[in-house]
């Protein structure tokens, strides 16, 4: 009981702590509004389709027969076997009864899931037997068709196969949850044609760039270039036996990981859940470097004022690679940057909203260092996004495709989703456009908290600021006087200021 107690009270305080809950959507209409059941377990051949929503030929089939809530209401059988196998531990809900367990280790797990039906199908959540992999074996596991059989495979030195064995499992009768079902069902589902058919973003090929500074850097809008990456020697040897072979022992940052990219495709290939992991290294021409040769910077942003700082310069770049469902959620880019986004395989959906309009489901913190979201991007796009098409300003979206390359000015939210396997670059940059909102943004009083991609946060401003003045001597000042100039000409006279003075060309009172 003791030990019980322990594990209670941990996982209470550690609830507390975590301020990007995301209970109240999981509570969400979604799957009241879905009447899925569970004829996916005897067709797993065929896809399905239920009001629009279709579910991938692949998706796991290993739910254990769990079912949403609202089904309870249909059932002959008045009981939830959730409830009754938990015992005491019932009134708890379904994420804290998770969280409890997360505090056991694979062999506790194993013993536990055969105390009851109920614990058997908690026990068996994929995402905890995800961790254990990750913590206990770093980057250093192959995947066996599951975390768990990953983790049972990775125990024994991967001398015995129980993939078979374990995605085989029971199937259990009347167990109700809309959690643990959300889960399954965010992995399982095809993007909907209505999520990808918008397409509102201004293309451009082949313009200068006096064009894109004035259109687009300047006014702070994105746009999808096209023709930039003709000739890049990735776009034409970049597939996978290529990067296999070219990156050899070499590991890549995936999550909170580093692995072998022959490792991770063999990850990726396989691996069916809501948040696969993603391949997202800074460090890729580092280690490799003729990564780094087989691109180059496209015109348009080229001036990178970061780079005064050399080696000290915060993260900037990144090879991204992973399977369709992979992405990002919502989010604004580091230290008040702009970025690029070039695809050179697989094809990308993106959803960005400007700085202003903070996108349905995302709530950050005041001081902008957290940001609560949903868990997964398909839950988002079921539970959010038919909102936007009834707002004034709808987000910009768009299908980015091989060869093209996305602007993402400084400060728009942007959420994307791989709508295939993918491998892109993208990096982050300062021009003298937005050069200012980063030296406000590094000098925040919450710098410390804010700024990433650094070893060394609080001195970036000065180190940052000094370098610029000793590269370019006069230019912040310049582009300060600038900025007062600009917003002097747009300042806009109240109703008072205009009728002070019959110069000004309305009238003023006499009485």
């Amino acid at each position: 009981m003791l030990g019980c107690r322990n594990f209670l009270s941990k996982a209470i305080r550690k609830r507390k702590k975590n301020k990007i809950s995301n209970k109240k959507k999981k509570k969400r209409a979604v799957l009241k509004t879905l009447k899925i059941t569970q004829k996916h377990e005897d067709s797993e051949e065929e896809e399905e389709e239920t009001e629009g929503f279709s579910l991938k030929i692949s998706a796991p089939s290993h739910s254990y027969g769990v079912q949403p809530l609202g089904n309870l209401l249909l059932s002959p059988n008045p009981t939830n076997s959730r409830n009754t196998g938990l015992g005491n531990l019932q009134s708890l809900s379904d994420e804290l009864v998770l969280e409890i367990l997360e505090f056991l280790e694979g062999t506790h797990l194993g013993i536990l899931a055969t105390v009851s039906k109920s614990f058997y199908v908690f026990c068996n959540h994929e995402p905890l037997w995800r961790n254990l992999v990750l913590k206990n074996y770093k980057g250093g596991f192959l995947f066996n068709g599951s975390w768990k059989s990953t983790f049972v495979a990775s125990s024994c030195n991967g001398s015995y196969d129980v993939s078979h064995a374990i995605q085989s499992g029971l199937k259990v009768r009347d167990f109700y949850s809309d959690y643990l079902f959300q889960s399954w069902l965010c992995a399982s589902l095809e993007m909907k044609h209505q999520w990808l058919e918008r397409d509102n973003i201004p293309r451009r090929r082949g313009i200068s760039v006096e064009e894109f500074i004035l259109n687009f850097e300047e006014p702070n809008k994105p746009v999808l270039l096209e023709g930039c990456l003709d000739n890049w020697d990735a776009l034409k040897k970049w597939d996978r036996d290529h990067l296999v072979q070219l990156c050899g022992d070499v590991k890549l940052a995936v999550g909170p990981v580093e692995m072998k990219l022959e490792d991770y495709f063999r990850y990726s290939d396989q691996v069916r859940e809501e948040r696969p992991l993603y391949l997202f290294d800074p460090r890729f021409a580092e280690k490799v470097p003729q990564l780094g040769l087989d691109y180059e910077v496209p015109v348009y942003f080229r001036e990178d004022l970061f780079s005064v700082l050399g080696n000290e310069r915060p993260d900037y770049r990144w090879i991204i690679i992973g399977p369709a469902g992979s992405g990002s959620s919502f989010h604004i880019d580091p230290n008040s940057t702009s970025a690029w986004n070039a695809i050179i395989k697989g094809s990308k959906k993106w959803v960005l909203f400007p700085p202003d309009v903070i996108p349905p489901g995302v709530h950050p913190s005041p001081d902008g260092a957290e940001v609560a979201c949903p868990v997964s991007i398909i839950e988002w796009f079921m539970n959010f996004y038919e909102a936007t098409k009834t707002w004034k300003r709808k987000p910009i979206e768009c299908i980015c495709k091989a060869g093209e390359v996305i602007f993402v000015p400084n400060g728009w939210w942007h959420l994307v989703i791989n709508l295939e396997d993918s491998i892109a670059i993208t990096q982050n940059y300062v021009s003298r456009r937005n050069l200012l909102n980063v030296l406000d943004f590094i000098k925040k009083p919450n710098a410390k908290e804010l700024v990433s991609g650094t070893t060394d946060r609080i001195n970036l401003y000065d180190k940052f600021r000094n370098a610029v003045e000793a590269s370019s001597p006069g230019i912040i000042d310049q582009l300060v006087k600038k900025a007062e100039e600009k917003k002097a000409r747009e300042k806009k006279f109240s109703f008072w200021e205009s009728v002070k003075d019959s110069n000004a060309g309305a009238f003023k009172f006499s009485f």
